[in-house]
């Protein structure tokens, strides 16, 4: 239970001006550039906050409001138990500092991932299993495909270039906390995926031209598995380094799947037959 001690030492603490100097600095975590300069992002609300306290990626501030301190209490408590600052706000400021139209009570500030496409290469050998985007666009549909990477137990995923900022409000929102969970690593498609079939990685893509069943396809061994965006697919360059291309067999009339619900369905089968 939240003391009145606690409670009125974070009212007399609390920034109240969105002109202060670290307001305008997580403000600037909003956009892409200022990403990019600090080196750090946003995560909003209790359940990802509670993901980033319980993983290797732990929060150098959290930043809540004072106005609903007994909410946020046992998250603080958590918090400051690891060495997390903890910083009281308005809630005039906190929603500067977020993306939602309806903030939650608390975001944390989160250094970028330390992963890099060498760690996935070590992670493939005997038996991964990653998931590779080339130039997905949609926040949501990156944000889905890790979550969905995570839920079959991938070994990680590999972002090309032209794929949608990883660190994109929406796309942290849409990973649900799966972020956390798997290493997520940028990097060029046109080195690694030679570097990883000549390690003997399969390397697959979604295609429509000389492609194989998906249920017809080994998911076995290790498999790097390319999805491509939303509108054009897996571009030229990037399926030409490809090994086997899989083809999704649909009953009905559609004439395609999104690109998160292409990566979702070959995923679970991959699932089944290496559980199998």
């Amino acid at each position: 239970m939240t003391s009145y001690y606690e409670q009125n030492a974070a009212a007399a603490d609390t920034i109240r001006s969105a002109q202060n100097p670290r307001v305008k600095q997580w403000a600037e975590l909003l956009s892409r550039k200022g990403r990019d300069k600090i080196g750090r992002f946003v995560i909003e609300g209790l359940h990802l906050v509670e993901e980033a306290l319980s993983s290797e990626s732990m929060p150098e501030t959290l930043v809540y409001t004072a106005e609903r301190f007994d909410v946020v209490s046992p998250l603080l408590r958590k918090a400051k138990a690891a060495g997390v600052e903890c910083v009281p706000v308005t809630e005039q400021v906190l929603a500067k500092c977020t993306d939602t139209q309806t903030p939650q009570p608390v975001f944390a500030v989160v250094p970028k991932l330390p992963w890099r496409p060498a760690d996935l290469m070590r992670a493939s050998l005997p038996d991964g299993l990653v998931v590779v985007i080339d130039g997905v666009q949609d926040p949501g549909n990156l944000g889905t495909i890790i979550r969905s990477a995570d839920a079959v137990g991938a070994t990680g995923v590999l972002l090309g270039k032209g794929t949608v900022d990883l660190y994109n409000p929406k796309t942290v929102r849409s990973t649900m906390g799966s972020l956390f969970h798997l290493p997520i690593a940028q990097g060029d498609l046109g080195e690694w995926l030679p570097q990883a079939a000549a390690a003997g990685i399969q390397v697959a893509s979604t295609s429509l031209a000389g492609a194989v069943p998906l249920y017809d396809c080994d998911f076995r061994p290790p498999t790097w598995f390319v999805i491509g965006n939303e509108g054009q697919g897996v571009s030229p360059e990037v399926d030409r380094l490809a090994s086997q291309r899989v083809l999704i067999p649909m009953a009905g009339r559609a004439e395609s799947l999104n690109a998160a619900m292409a990566a979702t369905v070959v995923l679970f089968e991959a699932m089944r037959q290496r559980l199998g």
